[in-house]
C-alpha cells in the first residue's frame, strides 16, 4: 500500500505522534524527582507504554505494507491495554490508596489482560476486534473498523480510566492547596476522546485512537512545568493538618487552609521568606524538640512542627511544613511535670519534718543503750528500735517513690545480665539464689533500674524465704524481659493491688517496693504484669522495652 508522504495532514499526523512520543520518552528522565516510589513507578509506566503506543501509531502510520501496518496496530493495541494498568496504577499510589497494593487485584489485572492480548494478537484468525480496508480519505491510509470484541475492550478500558479520574478528582477536590493547573494536565488526558469520536463518525480523522498526544502534554506539564506542585499535592493529599509548601529558598509556595486559618499572616504570602512571615515556625525547625507554643482562645495549642523534602537533593525542589497539633499530650505531659514536682516537694518535706526528729529520737535511743545496759535486751527497747528503723526505711521509700517516677530523660544502653548481677549485691539475699536464664541488651535509666531490681529481688526474698531461687530472663514472644521466683506466688485476686502505695502483707513491711517498681516501669514508658512463675512462685514481666542490637 503505497504511503501518502505529501499530504499535510498525513504529516501532522506523524509529526504528533513522533513529538507525543519523544515527549514521553524524555520526560521519563525526570522522574526520579518525584519523592514517592510507586507514584515514580506508575507514573515511569505510564509515560513508556504511552511513548510506545505514539511509536506504534507512528508505525502503523509510514510502513509501506498492510501486512506491517497490521502489525505495528497490533503492537499499539497491547501497549494501550498496558497502559490503562499504568494509569490506574499511578492514580491509586498517587492519591494514597493500595489498590495498585492489592495481590488479589494484580492477579486479576494480569489475567484480564493476558486474556484481552490473545484476543488483541489473533484478530487474524476471528476477525471479532477489528477488519481494515484502505480508504483515500482524508488521505490515503489503512481504516480500521472495530467489531464488538473491540467495544468491549475499549468499554472496560474507559470505565477503568475513569476510575483513576475519579480518584484524582477526589484528591484535588479535598486538600486545599491550588491544584488547578495539575486539574488541566489531568483534563487533557481525557481530552482525546472527543477526537476518537470524530474520527469514528466522520471523515475528518482518521479512526485511530489519540491518547497518547494527551498523556504527552500530561508528562512534559508534570515532569517539566509542575513537578514540585506535583509532589507537593501528594504529600498534602495525605494529611488534614496545617502545611505550608515552601521551594528551594525557603520561600512560601503554597499553603492549605487549615494553615491560613491558624495562621492569618499567610493570607497573600507567596513568594516570601519563611523566617521573615513566620519566623517562630522557622525557628522551630532548627530546634530539638521542634514544638510550637500558640494562645489560643485564652488557652495555649502546641504544634509539631515537621519537614519532608520533596523532589531529590540534586533537584531542590523544597520542603513541605507540617503542624501536627500534640496539645492533648503537651497538656498531659506539662501536668505530669506539675505533679512530680508536687510529690517530690512533698516527699522532701515529709522526709525533712521527719528525718530531724528521727534523727533526733535514734541518736538518744543510742546513748540510752549506752547508758544502761539493759535496754538492748529489753522487748520494749526493741520494738522502739525497730519502729525507728521502719521509720527510717519509709522516709527512703517515699523519696524513691517520688523520684522514680519522673519520667526519664538519660537513656543509656543496659545489660540485662550486668544490672541483675550488680542489684543482687546490693540486697541482703542470706541463702538465696540468682538464676539469669538469657541476656538482653537495651536502654533504661540505669539507676533506677537497678533500684527497681533491688525492689523485687527484696519482694522475692521477703515473701519467699532466705532460700528462694529468683530468675531473670528474656521474653521469648516480645521485647521484655522477667523476674521470677519458687516462692507462695501472689493470688490472682491481688494481683492488681500489689503495686498500690502501702499495700503489704507483712507486719514489718512497708508496702511501697512494688509501687516504686511501678512508677519506674511508667517512667520508662514500659508496662508490668503480674503471673504465676513455672514453679508457682510470682513472675513479674516488664513489657515495652526498647531493644539494642
Amino acid at each position: 500500500m503505497a504511503v501518502s508522504t505529501t499530504s499535510p495532514l498525513f504529516l501532522l499526523y506523524v509529526g504528533l505522534f513522533v513529538v507525543a512520543a519523544l515527549a514521553c520518552f524524555i520526560s521519563l528522565t525526570r522522574l526520579q524527582r518525584i519523592t514517592n516510589a510507586d507514584t515514580r513507578r506508575g507514573l515511569w509506566a505510564l509515560l513508556l507504554t504511552s511513548g510506545g503506543w505514539a511509536t506504534a501509531h507512528v508505525g502503523f502510520l509510514v510502513s509501506p505494507t498492510i501486512s506491517l501496518k497490521l502489525a505495528w496496530y497490533t503492537f499499539g493495541l497491547v501497549l494501550g491495554l498496558a497502559a490503562v494498568g499504568a494509569w490506574l496504577y499511578f492514580c491509586s499510589a498517587y492519591t494514597g490508596r493500595t489498590y495498585h497494593r492489592n495481590p488479589t487485584y494484580r492477579r486479576l489485572a494480569i489475567a484480564v489482560y493476558i486474556v484481552l492480548v490473545a484476543v488483541k494478537v489473533t484478530n487474524p484468525l476471528h476477525q471479532g476486534y477489528f477488519t481494515t480496508t484502505a480508504v483515500a480519505t482524508p488521505f490515503p491510509h489503512l481504516s480500521v473498523y472495530t467489531g464488538p470484541l473491540h467495544w468491549t475492550a475499549m468499554g472496560l478500558s474507559y470505565a477503568l480510566a475513569f476510575v483513576g479520574y475519579f480518584m484524582l478528582l477526589e484528591l484535588f477536590t479535598e486538600i486545599d492547596l491550588d491544584t488547578r493547573a495539575l486539574l488541566a494536565l489531568v483534563g487533557i488526558t481525557g481530552l482525546p476522546v472527543v477526537f476518537d469520536i470524530i474520527g469514528y463518525t466522520t471523515p475528518y480523522l482518521i479512526d485511530i485512537t489519540y491518547e497518547p498526544l494527551g498523556v504527552a502534554v500530561f508528562a512534559v506539564g508534570v515532569a517539566f512545568v509542575y513537578i514540585d506542585q506535583f509532589d507537593a499535592i501528594q504529600l498534602a493529599g495525605e494529611r488534614d493538618e496545617p502545611i505550608i509548601a515552601l521551594d528551594a529558598s525557603n520561600h512560601i509556595r503554597d499553603t492549605n487552609r487549615a494553615a491560613q486559618t491558624l495562621f492569618p499572616d499567610l493570607d497573600g504570602a507567596e513568594g516570601t521568606p519563611l523566617k521573615t512571615t513566620l519566623p517562630r515556625v522557622a525557628d522551630c525547625l532548627d530546634s530539638d524538640d521542634a514544638i510550637l507554643k500558640l494562645q489560643q482562645e485564652d488557652r495555649p495549642r502546641y504544634y509539631h512542627v515537621t519537614e519532608t523534602p520533596y523532589g531529590t537533593a540534586k533537584a531542590g525542589l523544597g520542603r513541605t511544613i507540617l503542624l501536627t497539633d500534640v496539645t492533648d499530650r503537651e497538656r498531659y505531659r506539662e501536668e505530669l511535670v506539675r505533679q512530680n514536682e508536687r510529690l517530690e516537694q512533698f516527699a522532701s518535706l515529709v522526709s525533712h519534718d521527719l528525718r530531724n526528729p528521727l534523727n533526733v529520737a535514734t541518736g538518744r535511743f543510742e546513748l540510752l543503750r549506752e547508758d544502761i545496759e539493759e535496754v538492748a535486751e529489753n522487748e520494749h527497747a526493741v520494738a522502739i528500735e525497730r519502729a525507728l528503723t521502719r521509720m527510717e526505711d519509709l522516709i527512703r521509700q517515699i523519696l524513691s517513690l517520688a523520684r522514680d517516677g519522673q519520667p526519664v530523660e538519660q537513656w543509656d544502653a543496659v545489660l540485662l545480665s550486668s544490672v541483675a548481677q550488680n542489684s543482687w549485691e546490693m540486697v541482703e539475699t542470706n541463702a538465696a539464689e540468682l538464676r539469669v536464664e538469657d541476656d538482653l541488651t537495651f536502654k533504661a535509666d540505669p539507676t533506677r533500674l537497678q533500684r527497681l531490681f533491688e525492689n523485687l529481688f527484696r519482694n522475692s526474698i521477703d515473701h519467699g524465704g532466705p532460700d528462694v531461687t529468683v530468675s531473670v530472663g528474656v521474653l521469648p514472644d516480645r521485647p521484655g524481659f522477667y523476674v521470677a521466683d519458687d516462692g507462695p506466688g501472689i493470688p490472682e485476686s491481688d494481683r492488681e493491688s500489689v503495686f498500690d502505695p502501702g499495700y503489704t502483707t507483712r507486719e514489718e513491711g512497708t508496702g511501697f517496693g512494688l509501687a516504686i517498681v511501678a512508677e519506674t516501669v511508667a517512667a520508662h514508658g514500659w508496662k508490668i504484669q503480674v503471673t504465676e512463675s513455672e514453679t508457682g512462685g510470682a513472675r513479674f514481666e516488664i513489657l515495652g522495652v526498647e531493644t539494642v542490637t
